[in-house]
């Protein structure tokens, strides 16, 4: 059974943009997905439609092998604990301390009255010390977040949701707001990571680079619409093309032929 799978999921916001078109895919245990596509693509909306941030027009989301769509109340909570985020613009507490945004990746698993008034379980503490020290920032555990450079305050977003104890990691456009050098530590740990601990992880991305050095599988979006689901082999200059300057109608395979249509631009 796939970790997760993902058939005819629809997005249209109120004003009547269309997010999302028909998406089908799967999610294997363990895989590392780059969704690539140009801005306004719906590679974001794709992402928060799957932990339920942005809810679904229409469509089914399976996480291992449960509805997510229509989830509530502990379902929910439980799926979400599972299927970690991280952001582009990395969501850290900034006046807190490195370590204590870490231990918020727990909240999930607490009662929300421990959770307000931060009553972590020392082997919680003792875990979050360990994840900042696997992402090399060991020496920053008593620093406000925002005392941090980017690049550092995105490892804390990685030891955040590495904290817990995900199946599923969704990364939107982590690496965005960085330079290369930056781009390239937070690129490779949250590769490493997912690799050790066995976390399938969506990223999406906009440098096409990034996605064929690190993926195993690359997800094209096009308005709305998956136009590639291959592997970076496969991902050849016309596909990159098709991906952000024509689109086809439906979702094409490596070799076949794209056939050229107009789409409302999405937001």
């Amino acid at each position: 059974m796939a970790l997760m799978k993902v058939e005819g999921l629809r997005k249209v916001y109120a004003d009547g943009t269309v997010g999302l078109e028909g998406i089908d895919f799967t999610v294997e245990a363990g895989e590392f997905i780059a969704v690539i596509g140009p801005s306004g693509a719906g590679k974001s909306t794709l992402l928060r439609c799957l932990n339920r941030m942005v809810e679904p027009t229409e469509g089914s989301i399976a996480f291992q092998g449960d509805e997510t769509i229509g989830a509530k109340g502990r379902k929910l909570r439980r799926i979400r604990r599972e299927m970690s985020m991280i952001f582009q613009g990395f969501n850290l507490v900034e006046r807190v301390s490195v370590l204590t945004n870490v231990l918020h990746g727990r909240l999930g698993y607490m009662s929300s009255w421990k959770g307000a008034l931060g009553l972590f379980a020392k082997s919680d503490i003792a875990e979050a010390r360990r994840l900042l020290a696997r992402v090399g920032l060991q020496e920053q555990t008593h620093k406000r977040a925002d005392e941090l450079s980017g690049g550092q305050q995105q490892r804390v977003g990685i030891a955040r949701a590495l904290a817990q104890q995900p199946k599923l990691i969704l990364a939107d456009e982590p690496i965005a707001s960085l330079d290369p050098a930056a781009s390239e530590t937070v690129m490779s740990s949250l590769h490493r990571f997912c690799s050790e601990d066995g976390i399938a992880c969506l990223c999406n991305l906009h440098q096409v680079d990034m996605a064929k050095k690190y993926a195993s599988r690359i997800i094209g979006i096009h308005k709305g619409r998956k136009v590639f689901d291959g592997t970076p082999e496969e991902l050849t200059d016309e596909m990159i093309h098709l991906i952000y300057n024509k689109a086809p109608q439906e979702s094409v395979r490596p070799n076949d032929e794209p056939a050229d249509t107009a789409r409302k631009e999405t937001a």
